[in-house]
């Protein structure tokens, strides 16, 4: 069965207050949960185990001007939630993050601004940045996944589901709700992140 946007309407306000409003996304393949963090200026024995539920708990009672952030490991890849938060968004932040790597990740805040990112060794092959759009040029991984998007991708939000579709496209996961609320992340503050 081939996906459509329609498959992500899980991921909805109804279903995941206090995250899907405001969240972001991002995905590291070939890292740890601590290598991650590390990477990010972290320190991983500073980290604590938690479910979803925790991890948005704990980050609304550290306050908005805070990166925190749950990882866990989904096959070769690393899946960083932050509710209300986007490190991910930050391509001063995802860029050397994502150093020898790919790195995928997608971002919405409360207002509604969203960010789309698909960085390779550093390089951006094709992203989504809030007022800009997307990008002009296609890369031929995923310009095949754009007609399941729908003939007019270039006007939907990524969060209606474009994000989720490119995301498994470029990764090979199909997050669920099973995935994103049966696992254990890894939580923590980074203070200073890089």
């Amino acid at each position: 069965m081939i996906a459509t946007p329609d498959d992500y309407a899980w991921f909805s306000y109804e279903h995941f207050p206090g995250l899907a409003d405001a969240y972001c996304f991002t995905y590291v393949r070939g890292l740890t949960p601590e290598q991650l963090v590390t990477r990010l200026g972290g320190r991983p024995e500073d980290f604590t185990p938690m479910t979803l539920g925790e991890l948005i708990e704990a980050r609304y009672r550290h306050g908005y001007d805070t990166a925190f952030l749950g990882a866990t490991t989904i096959g070769d890849w690393v899946f960083v939630v932050e509710p209300n938060v986007g490190l991910g968004a930050d391509e001063g932040i995802i860029t050397p993050l994502s150093a020898g790597t790919r790195l995928v990740s997608h971002f919405r805040d409360v207002e509604g601004v969203e960010c789309f990112y698909w960085i390779e060794d550093e390089k951006t092959r094709f992203c989504f940045i809030a007022d800009d759009g997307y990008s002009e040029e296609v890369p031929d991984e995923v310009a095949e996944t754009l007609p399941r998007i729908g003939s007019d991708y270039r006007h939907l939000y990524p969060s209606e589901g474009p994000a989720f579709l490119l995301t498994e496209r470029l990764t090979g996961i199909t997050l669920t709700p099973e995935l994103l609320e049966g696992s254990t992340y890894l939580c923590g503050v980074i203070p200073e992140p890089r």
